[in-house]
């Protein structure tokens, strides 16, 4: 069965946790669930959670972006809990502080309406503006299931930007039988791939299929068969696919479709954005250090930039900057 994007769809980023698929749905209401993560058993006794604050990442407009929910003060909740919490928001992703030492030491966890997730980075952008307006700007360190992110926020016109450094990235080949099923279940043909940016899977906290567009034309266009692509993003731990378009040699314009998540397309997806910036580094398709920028979201109404800082070195974190503002 085939998918175009839906407007009204709010999307995000994931990975899998001991073996099992998470994202979102986007499934409020979901009842907590008893399996296991990579923490601990999840429990079933639910109880009252602290108050949820909503923001949208990598944007300026509360309309547009990612939306991300936000939880400090969240160490006394059970994974049930969070689980639920996460349900009732019913965004991508909820990033839950479960301990701040109040000298920018954090640990965080994410949570989809679905299950517990290894990283998100437009939570994070999001976590860490929402804590910067109530404890002041201060170099975060994030403890994460997927490694430490560090995380700065700085104030600037019109509010404030955070930015994460990412985990080491890194790029592994894709197998040709991968690539043909992945072009078939989007419709694609080999033509209608840029050979100047070879197919890679890349890496910075979760696995994206990086697969470039030789045209606008071709990008603007995302019908496909969803369940075919997800059973092959099963297969293959890939938690979205990164489709691009170079529309100039530092700007990139980006389509993510996350079938893992349950949904068809990502507006704004900070973990893609970090793995295929180490990846125009490791392939050689960048001079580094250099900035890109990311347009992603514009076909789905929620336009988001994605600022990406590609540092030298082969195991240096890429940086993926971006604003974010409160939900009212």
């Amino acid at each position: 069965m085939s998918y175009a994007p839906q407007l009204l769809e709010l999307k995000g980023c994931g990975a899998r946790i001991a073996g099992t698929i998470i994202g979102e749905t986007g499934g409020a209401g979901m009842p907590p669930s008893t399996t296991r993560s990579s923490f601990g058993p999840i429990a079933n006794n639910v109880t009252a959670v602290p108050e949820v604050l909503r923001y949208a990442a990598f944007t300026e407009d509360p309309t547009a972006g990612n939306p991300a929910g936000v939880v400090f003060d969240a160490g006394s909740l059970h994974a049930a809990e969070m689980l639920a919490t996460a349900a009732e928001v019913g965004y991508s992703e909820t990033a839950f502080v479960t301990a701040d030492d109040g000298d920018g030491n954090l640990v965080v966890r994410y949570f989809s309406p679905e299950d517990e997730v290894a990283f998100c980075g437009h939570a994070t952008i999001a976590a860490a503006v929402a804590h910067a307006q109530r404890h002041g700007l201060e170099r975060l360190r994030l403890t994460t299931a997927a490694g430490l992110v560090e995380v700065e926020v700085r104030d600037s016109e019109p509010g404030l930007v955070a930015t994460l450094t990412s985990v080491a990235p890194h790029t592994t080949a894709v197998g040709e039988d991968d690539l043909a099923e992945a072009l078939a279940a989007l419709q694609w043909s080999a033509a209608d791939l840029d050979p100047a940016l070879p197919s890679r899977v890349a890496y910075a906290g979760a696995q994206h299929l990086v697969l470039a567009a030789a045209t606008p034309e071709r990008l603007a266009i995302l019908a496909y068969d969803f369940d075919r692509l997800l059973a092959l993003m099963t297969r293959r731990d890939w938690t979205t696919l990164q489709l691009v378009y170079r529309a100039e040699p530092a700007v990139f314009r980006a389509r993510n479709p996350f079938p893992p998540g349950g949904i068809v397309e990502d507006p704004a997806t900070g973990a893609a954005a970090a793995a295929f910036g180490g990846y125009l580094r490791e392939l050689g398709l960048i001079e580094p250090p250099a900035r890109i920028t990311v347009h992603q979201g514009a076909e789905l109404g929620r336009p988001g930039v994605l600022v990406v800082d590609i540092p030298a070195g082969s195991n240096t974190g890429i940086r993926v900057s971006g604003s974010a503002v409160a939900i009212l």
